[in-house]
């Protein structure tokens, strides 16, 4: 027989029955039942239940284990009594009565259980990484993003998409964090950088003609932990294709990510349908560049309901340049008990409030509106309102009024718990959704011109569209949204050094700086560039 073990703990079923098995393990927990020693033994594999009685000679020694104490144990395999058996076990219908046991490893107490779903500091979890990862949750999570990892790799394979791997000690190059440093030997003083992702380097591949690149690359980025990121451990599917449009890209993603949610989505429906929303339509209806299409609710403009009105507040703020009100629809939320719960979420988000409507049966047996600005419009306007949003009895209207990038964010924010609260959303499916038609410049607080999203896009329409207004100009840059969240971010490349330079130049860089800053990109540039896209995916982390 093997030193360690004849199976896994994961493999002995009632066909087993009658054999003698030697498992090796970790002791998940130790129960006493009166004479009868139970021990739940695990392995990467699944857990077996072991046991002894005063009659085996390994109870003596099971009796002083510990949790997490490495033992193998000799046995035979028993059927449990039909009451007895776990479904909820792959190994539930047997046990292994134990005859021989030896400890491997004596484990001391420990800092934190790994039996159970315990909360505990995250500082005492990182302390102890080696035992949170054997938890099962943690042990789940880590073996799917290893499952995840190669059924990306077999579906770009299948797309004849070649793997690469880019270097890791770089220059720095500008992306959307700080860099991570690393001192040079040969040049006190002077650093490299840790790429943020390999986004020169495979643009550089494109250019040496090999078409289709892909690579699961580490992404070294100086920032703060995100909820679904950690900077020390943080991969991404990197991509890149020669000879494309902006749809070729959408083909080739489209079976990637859909395969991928088919495959490990838990059966949850997957939509096959991915609209195209352009930037500004999407911050408008959604209030987000990553909208959540699962909640129906779509926000409209209403300004001119307002405009000139009773209501003092919206009245006088739309008299500001840039300003405009915005509705956002709540389908069976009429009722000021709702109402005020929303004005609760506003306040806290660090707004004042927001205004409403609720429309409900009057007296007379006639749809009527209700709240403090039904009072102040009166029933015309909050009539045409109500028939813009398509609203009836029984629904209502939330209102934020401002320059938009004041309070779109809060605003998407809201339609997320307006939808969450009554219903509306549907979370048990996936939507997705392509953003597209991103500004390719915006104006900062000190009234500068600045890129907004990835400096080495190429603007829609080229050198043309450079010599108009920069805050007009769109780029070739596209996101991918699922359920609110951002999945895949990505562009048509730049590789025409005239536009490259004058792209640069409006956001205040020099030609120097940008050939100081990426002369081996500009230099491949000169000698036979093609268009090329680029595809990031998010986080693949634990």
């Amino acid at each position: 027989m093997h030193a360690y073990r004849s199976h896994n703990c994961g493999d002995l079923t009632a066909a087993n029955a009658g054999e003698t098995v030697r498992l090796s393990g970790w002791v998940h927990r130790v129960r006493d039942h009166g004479g009868v020693l139970f021990v739940d033994l695990r392995d990467h594999y699944g857990m077996t239940q072991v046991l002894a009685d005063s009659d085996s000679p390994a109870f003596a020694a099971m009796e002083r284990l510990r949790a997490e104490t490495v033992i193998r144990i000799d046995g035979k395999v028993k059927l449990r009594d039909a009451s007895l058996v776990n479904p909820k076990l792959p190994t539930g219908e047997i046990e292994v009565y134990a005859v021989e046991l030896e400890v491997l490893g004596p484990a001391e107490e420990l800092p934190l259980p790994v039996f159970g779903d315990q909360e505990y500091p995250e500082e005492t979890r990182l302390a102890y990484r080696f035992l949170d990862l054997r938890r099962e949750s943690l042990h789940d999570n880590i073996m799917l993003r290893s499952k995840v990892i190669r059924s990306l790799r077999n579906r770009m394979w299948d797309q004849d998409f070649n793997e690469f791997q880019t270097p890791i000690i770089t220059a720095s190059s500008p992306e959307g964090a700080r860099d991570f440093l690393v001192p040079s030997r040969l040049h006190p003083g002077r650093f490299y950088a840790l790429p943020q992702a390999p986004q020169q380097f495979k643009q550089l591949i494109m250019v040496a003609g090999f078409d289709k690149y892909f690579q699961i690359a580490p992404c070294f980025r100086d920032e703060d932990p995100r909820a679904d990121r950690s900077p020390t451990d943080f991969y991404q599917l990197d991509l890149e294709m020669s000879f494309v449009e902006q749809e070729d890209v959408f083909a080739a993603i489209q079976p990637v990510i859909q395969g991928l949610f088919e495959e490990f989505g838990n059966g949850r429906p997957v939509d096959a349908d991915w609209p195209r929303i352009p930037f500004a339509e999407a911050m408008l209806k959604y209030g987000s560049d990553k909208p959540d299409l699962r909640n129906p609710i779509e926000m409209q403009v209403v300004s001119e309901h307002f405009r000139g009105s009773g209501f003092a507040i919206f009245a006088k703020l739309l008299e500001q340049d840039g300003t405009e009100i915005r509705a956002i629809p709540a389908p069976t939320g009429g009722s000021r008990k709702f109402a005020d719960r929303m004005n609760a979420f506003a306040q806290q988000q660090g707004l004042p409030g927001m205004g409403y409507i609720f429309w409900r049966k009057g007296e007379d047996g006639q749809t009527e509106a209700a709240g403090p600005i039904a009072k102040n419009i009166g029933p015309e306007r909050t009539e045409a309102i109500r028939q813009q949003l398509g609203l009836g009895e029984g629904d209502a209207a939330f209102f934020l009024g401002g320059k938009p990038e004041s309070f779109e964010a809060v605003a998407g924010r809201a339609r997320n718990e307006i939808g969450r609260e009554l219903g509306l959303t549907d979370e048990n499916q996936f939507k997705f959704a392509w953003i597209v038609d991103f500004p390719m410049y915006e104006k900062t607080d000190e009234g500068k011109i600045d890129f907004s999203h990835n400096p080495f896009s190429m603007p829609q329409g080229g050198m043309e569209a450079l010599e108009g207004d920069p805050l007009a100009i769109k780029g070739y840059q596209y996101d991918l949204a699922c359920n609110g969240y951002e999945l895949v971010s990505g562009a048509i490349r730049n590789h025409k050094p005239e536009i490259m330079f004058k792209a640069f130049e409006l956001a205040g860089y020099p030609a120097s700086e940008v050939e100081s800053r990426f002369g081996g990109m500009v230099k491949a540039f000169r000698y036979g560039a093609l268009r090329m896209a680029v595809v990031r995916r998010g986080s693949i982390g634990s």
